[in-house]
């Protein structure tokens, strides 16, 4: 599926992380697509590196890296083997997992504060550098679709948060109105209704 496409898809589905202190899932409310053959904000703009060689693989894998010296972020690539693009897991909305969710992100306590944002959920899932080349159609880490899908709900578009090149391209998703989206909005984003679902 076109990496533009797929980060609006991802929009209601699930992501799950089985692991030693339970099961942890959520539903995916805030995505952001990465294309290197016309993106400079994306990792393999200036081609294949050690750091960023997953998302030049197979489609499905999860491609994280670690940022700011401080965060994961997790991604979906996107595109056939050979093509670097991904799609980048901006938040979810918590279903299962509470508390060690909740363990893992300091004893926070309001859940809205859990997984508002690409760092804090995956400090929630525990998700990090061993999770980088996995496989996101099978456990431990997968991606599956909501029993709750039938619920209706509205996505928007913006450009993209916390970049400083190709800050223009509109690739941003989001379901309009879930609490759980990153509170950050883009400089000059209206944040307009694109899309159904």
């Amino acid at each position: 599926m076109p990496t533009v496409s797929l980060a609006k898809s991802l929009l209601g589905k699930v992501l799950v992380h089985q692991t030693p202190e339970g099961t942890r899932s959520g539903v995916i409310v805030e995505t952001e697509a990465y294309i290197a053959l016309e993106d400079e904000a994306c990792h393999a703009y200036r081609g294949i590196t050690p750091r960023n060689a997953v998302m030049f693989g197979a489609p499905g894998l999860a491609y994280v890296y670690f940022t700011y010296g401080n965060h994961f972020m997790l991604n979906v690539v996107s595109e056939p083997e050979g093509i670097a693009a991904a799609v980048l897991i901006r938040a979810v909305e918590p279903m299962m997992g509470f508390e060690a969710m909740k363990s893992f992100r300091n004893n926070i306590e309001k859940e809205i504060d859990l997984t508002n944002g690409p760092g804090k959920l995956t400090a929630a899932f525990s998700i990090g550098k061993k999770e980088n080349g996995l496989e996101l159609f099978q456990s431990p880490l997968f991606i599956a679709e909501n029993p709750h899908a039938k619920r209706k709900f509205e996505i928007s578009v913006s450009t993209r948060i916390g970049i400083t090149r190709s800050v223009e391209l509109p690739w941003r998703f989001f379901i309009k109105g879930n609490p759980f989206v990153s509170k950050a909005t883009p400089s000059g984003s209206d944040g307009k209704l694109k899309f159904k679902k």
